[in-house]
């Protein structure tokens, strides 16, 4: 793939999801299954509106199906699964529809709160939504009426799932076929630094003394949706909140709010101020902790312990109607550590929200800081 794009002056290029390269797989095996003949590359036009041209590997023809393979290319995105093959095993089906499955090497969800029920192979929403969507085209394309069954496999995705946080999450025996764009952006931990530090020195050049920050996309959509901020006015921080609030405190902005979405700042409480999994997860064990000394018992503790999401604990917490009291804890050690990083700035507030259950728990003035962010609107 040779698209790219410039962060801190670096030019990096661009890559392509696993669910990417199981569509385009099982776009080219279904075409080849319906047209009887062999093809060596496949079409595909991505969520994000990218058009690409994938070359398909491993084609082997049974009587009944058609499988095929596209290698994973992630760019110059530091990934796991680079190089490895997607594949797709596309057959008939007297059901209408396309039926999906997961087979060798991709995980299979044990856990509740991910993006697919119990049970069900780790193929991710918008993975199965291309699939559904290209399948469909070709059958418009050759008039074809009955159904298609589709079976994802990766013969190396058990080995490659032991360097991943699966196990972990509640996926097992092998990787999850992910991405919502269906383009990898390369995340160059010091290119995406230097682009806070630029957005922030404009800010602040442009007569900014308070400063939004939110992590990413959650965040921009509830300011948008929830709080009515216009998702142009905060800067992305990603998972770089310590660097970002050193670049506030270094360019002199008087007040600074964060919002985030409760995944990603409680690491904040147990003092991770780079909050990517690389680095450690440590949200069920800080969450677990304070419901302890909240006076939680151990059995409850468990619960939260073998949580996959922080909604999910959110949810054990309210059971015993303990979510106010360790929000309340919580709160205030994100607090001590934001301004324990920010020795220096005036006002460093935070503000935590939840997909499920909405706005949290915020610190003591970050209401009024939100107040004068849209006073300057």
């Amino acid at each position: 793939m040779d698209s790219f794009i410039y962060k801190g002056g670096k030019k990096l290029r661009l890559g392509f999801t696993t669910g990417t390269c199981a569509a385009a797989a099982a776009k080219a095996a279904a075409w080849m299954l319906l047209s009887g003949k062999m093809i060596n590359t496949i079409h595909l036009l991505t969520p994000k509106g990218v058009n690409l041209e994938l070359p398909i590997r491993d084609i082997v023809f049974d009587p009944d199906s058609v499988s095929c393979a596209v290698c994973k290319d992630s760019g110059d995105d530091p990934d796991v699964t680079d190089g490895i093959q997607i594949y797709a095993k596309v057959s008939k089906n007297d059901q209408p529809g396309i039926h999906i499955s997961g087979g060798q090497g991709v995980g299979r969800v044990t856990k509740k709160g991910l993006d697919q029920p119990v049970g069900e192979a780790a193929i991710n929403s918008v993975p199965r939504k291309m699939i559904q969507e290209n399948l469909t085209e070709v059958c418009d394309v050759f008039d074809f009426h009955s159904g298609l069954s589709v079976m994802i496999y990766v013969p190396e995705g058990e080995e490659i799932s032991k360097r991943t946080f699966n196990s972990r999450l509640g996926i097992v025996g092998g990787i999850s076929i992910l991405g919502t764009s269906g383009i990898v952006e390369p995340m160059s931990d010091q290119a995406l630094i230097d682009t806070i530090r630029l957005e922030l020195n404009q800010r602040f050049l442009n007569g900014m003394k308070t400063v939004l920050l939110t992590p990413g996309n959650y965040g921009m959509d509830f300011l948008k949706d929830s709080l009515g901020i216009d998702p142009k006015i905060p800067v992305l921080t990603s998972n770089f909140i310590g660097d970002a609030l050193d670049c506030c405190k270094e360019l002199g902005f008087t007040n600074v709010l964060l919002v985030g979405h409760i995944g990603k700042l409680v690491k904040i409480a147990g003092g991770m101020l780079n909050t990517h999994s690389k680095y450690g997860d440590c949200r069920m064990e800080i969450l677990a902790s304070y419901a302890g000394a909240c006076g939680l018992h151990p059995s409850g503790i468990k619960e939260i312990l073998n949580a996959v999401t922080c909604d999910d604990a959110l949810r054990i917490m309210k059971m015993y109607d303990l979510d106010s009291e360790v929000l309340s804890h919580l709160t205030d050690r994100v607090n001590f550590h934001l301004n324990r990083k920010t020795a220096g700035v005036p006002g460093v507030e935070a503000i935590l929200f939840s997909k499920v259950y909405g706005q949290l728990c915020e610190t003591s003035n970050a209401s009024f800081l939100l107040r004068q962010i849209k006073e300057m609107i």
